[in-house]
């Protein structure tokens, strides 16, 4: 009755048309136009409409007949059974009713008393998406093969997949991995295929977003974070295990499924490029779809409602980070990704935070940035910078190359030998103080002779690490016998088996 009301307001105040009042209340035209039919053929006025009640309107319209009494209901219980199944439709259950009902519902009421039914039944929370508000994020669940034409080996892509939460305007790319740096490179491409960011970010659960699911307090990966950070954005992520939260994701990526990789199936591809320029295509395709209940492309929703709320991107694009915490050795370096990097000496044994990129090191103390190194090449290289050094007003006096050199000598004089190369031969004293340490405190449990071996053997061999001393004490190789280098030189005589330079002219 809420709706004859509004229907006869709009007829009769403002003149639209039954389309016009369709597309307005988004209601079926048939029923529009049945319900504008009664109320012409009624004694009815608009004034008169506004001092009777729900039942004398309904009397004055369609005679004494009540509601629905002619009309036999579906039993909706099952018809919620069957509905579940998989090819079954609201459109196939209203032909099998009408077969048992020939008189029964319209197929629009049909649906619309489903529909009452079952809001009672399941009661969930009702989403509104505001423009520019949120964009959700998902992977597909599908790959896509890429075959490497040189050597025809496949890898499987990953589709990325995200969605505006107002208009449904969707972007799609595949990916190498689902990993921390391709996750957030999709984000950084999706962003500029959108030339806007949202308020806020709605991904899944995935470890390259969460480290840590919680339904009221995830631990959010410090890269992501970061680059929500970078583009002035949020991260609420879903709750485990509630698709509803993301549900715009959710029919993106079937949509993404039906639309452009089911087109897809039957085509190679020889590069993540070219598999990705045939996504393009085929997703301008998807934007592009007039949506039924709607009449409106996701492309033209966009830019009526997201495209005028999306807040600008930032001056340049977000380059990726890393982040790690290290504790500073005595000689006043962290250990990263198999390289050396200094901070000031006064940080020894304090935790330490490394945000690092592909080609820079940034450490930070309490938030403060403390050091910054170019990116080393990972093969062990020890970045120092000068002003880093304890020399030049030692804070630990304590830790002195004598100091080492002579608790190598408690062990023997192959073991005082050892520890003064290891000294000698970096650039800083300082620098030798961690593998020196390494091989003396592995050394404490152990009898001195097997010590003086294994150190004996280092310095035959030319080995200063602290896995050399340890391979070797595995291996018991300091108990082999060193042997002269076999003589490489030829014979001063030739003799028959001998061929000589003549029969290489």
């Amino acid at each position: 009755m809420k709706h004859i009301r509004k229907i006869i307001e709009l007829h009769e105040l403002t003149g639209l048309s039954v389309r016009a009042i369709r597309n307005a209340l988004n209601l079926p035209r048939s029923t529009v136009n049945d319900y504008l039919i009664a109320y012409t053929a009624s004694d009815l006025t608009l004034e008169l409409i506004q001092t009777l009640n729900d039942d004398q309107i309904y009397t004055a319209l369609f005679g004494e007949k009540t509601k629905g009494s002619a009309r036999p209901l579906p039993d909706f219980a099952k018809m919620n059974t069957e509905l579940k199944k998989k090819h079954v439709t609201r459109s196939l259950l209203w032909e099998e009713y009408r077969e048992k009902h020939p008189n029964g519902l319209g197929y629009s009421q049909f649906c619309e008393h489903y529909r009452l039914w079952s809001r009672k039944v399941s009661v969930s929370m009702r989403q509104v998406h505001k423009a520019g508000e949120k964009l959700f994020v998902d992977y597909s669940g599908l790959s896509m093969e890429v075959i490497d034409p040189k050597t025809g080996e496949i890898s499987k892509a990953e589709i990325f997949v995200c969605a505006l939460g107002a208009s449904g305007y969707s972007y799609a790319e595949a990916s190498l991995s689902q990993k921390k740096h391709d996750f957030i490179a999709s984000h950084t491409r999706a962003f500029r295929f959108y030339n806007g960011v949202t308020e806020v970010l709605v991904p899944d659960n995935l470890k390259s977003a969460v480290t840590r699911a919680n339904w009221y307090d995830p631990d959010i990966n410090e890269s992501y974070q970061d680059m929500a950070d970078h583009y002035g954005t949020v991260v609420l992520p879903a709750r485990p295990y509630k698709p509803k939260d993301k549900s715009k994701a959710e029919l993106s990526v079937k949509l993404v499924q039906r639309w452009i990789l089911a087109r897809l199936r039957h085509r190679q591809f020889f590069s993540l490029h070219e598999l990705n320029v045939a996504i393009w295509e085929l997703l301008d395709d998807l934007n592009n779809r007039k949506m039924r209940h709607l009449n409106k492309s996701r492309r033209e929703l966009f830019e009526e409602l997201d495209q005028p709320a999306l807040k600008a991107l930032p001056g340049r694009s977000y380059i990726y980070r890393d982040f790690k915490d290290c504790k500073v050795n005595i000689d006043y370096h962290i250990l990263l990704e198999n390289d050396l990097y200094s901070v000031p000496y006064q940080l020894v044994g304090e935790v330490v935070n490394a945000r690092y990129t592909s080609t820079t090191v940034e450490i930070y103390h309490k938030n403060k940035r403390v050091a910054v190194h170019p990116r080393g090449p990972g093969k062990g290289v020890a970045a120092t910078q000068t002003g880093h050094m304890a020399s030049a007003h030692r804070a630990y006096a304590e830790w002195t190359p004598s100091r080492m050199i002579s608790w190598g000598r408690k062990f023997g004089v192959h073991t005082e030998t050892l520890m003064e190369e290891i000294l000698s031969r970096r650039p800083h004293p300082e620098a030798g103080f961690r593998s020196c340490l390494g091989i003396l405190s592995r050394a404490k449990s152990l009898d001195a002779q097997v010590v003086e071996a294994v150190s004996k053997r280092m310095l035959e061999l030319g080995l200063f690490t602290v896995k050399n001393f340890k391979n070797i004490l595995r291996n018991k190789s300091y108990n082999q016998v060193s042997t002269a280098p076999l003589e490489m030189t030829p014979p001063d005589s030739y003799h028959e088996n001998v061929r000589g330079s003549e029969c290489y002219q």
